[in-house]
């Protein structure tokens, strides 16, 4: 069995992946692949977690832990989605990094499941809008203590990927950007769930809908059905334009933070499109790109 995790980060997905895999449940669990129910998971993976405070759970503990969470007993592929599986949003920087406790969380998290395989899922963001996102949903009065001392301009998820490949070497890594997400959304889906090339996911445009509106997501709907995609780049290709006609607006986001001035901004941008160049040569990790 493979337990695949999906760990954020923060403000990448607001469980939209969550949403569309458990719309096609039923579908999933035929081929052997699971989407388990949040409310039974999160609280008994947090709660299994500080009971064994870091130890491997015993055998029996593990089948107790998967017995609470799916009720199926063929399972291949079981899919556990929760931002916050390393830590709230307050304390997604410290330390000089982003995600200080991830390592130890990825840690304990394979833990839980030692008899099987491990996958982590985790979808990247700019620092440059991840941290303004981030911030407004921490529970910190100011940005200065919510950075904890942390330069923005050295944050990288390369560091953060390293330590999670370094602390559980025999769990791969599959990323991919926030910015490249409406354009790659079936295929985060297929790598996530494992599903076939021909699965047709039901409801796999309404994630568009949210960012281009009713309006434009009916308009795309009709293109593809009279005009349909023969390879996955045309898709792209196609929801690239309608994003362009209907959802630039949504795709932007405003900064309003002290200092922040557009060519910090940019700066930040950059040193992020740089980061990502060591992500994709990193051993373990595979990057998913449009």
């Amino acid at each position: 069995m493979e337990i695949v995790l999906h760990v954020g980060a923060h403000s990448t997905d607001e469980d939209n992946l969550l949403k569309c895999m458990y719309k096609n449940k039923d579908l999933l669990s035929a081929d052997g692949i699971v989407v388990a129910e949040p409310s039974r998971y999160r609280p008994a993976i947090r709660e299994t977690m500080q009971a064994l405070v870091g130890d491997i759970a015993p055998l029996e503990t593990q089948e107790a832990l998967l017995d609470s969470i799916i009720d199926e007993d063929n399972a291949a592929r079981v899919i556990l989605s929760h931002e916050s599986f390393f830590c709230v949003p307050g304390r997604s920087v410290g330390n000089g990094l982003l995600y200080p406790t991830a390592s130890l969380k990825a840690a304990r998290l394979r833990n839980l499941f030692s008899r099987e395989n491990v996958r982590f899922c985790i979808g990247l963001r700019s620092p440059a809008t991840f941290l303004p996102a981030v911030f407004e949903r921490a529970q910190t009065p100011n940005f200065e203590e919510f950075l904890d001392g942390s330069d923005p301009a050295a944050l990288r998820w390369s560091e953060l990927v390293s330590r999670i490949r370094t602390m559980v070497p025999d769990a791969p890594v599959t990323l991919w950007c926030n910015e490249d997400t409406p354009l790659l959304w079936p295929n985060i889906l297929r790598a996530i769930t494992g599903a076939k090339e021909d699965f047709r996911f039901e409801g796999v445009n309404d994630f568009l809908g949210t960012i281009m509106g009713r309006g434009g997501l009916t308009r795309l709907e009709s293109y593809l059905q009279a005009h349909p995609p023969q390879t996955e780049s045309q898709r792209e290709r196609i929801v690239a334009a309608f994003l362009d006609k209907f959802g630039a607006d949504a795709l932007v986001q405003e900064i309003d933070l002290p200092g922040w001035t557009d060519s910090y901004v940019s700066k930040l941008s950059d040193l992020y499109e740089r980061d990502l160049e060591q992500l994709h040569k990193m051993p373990g990790v595979t990057f998913l790109t449009p």
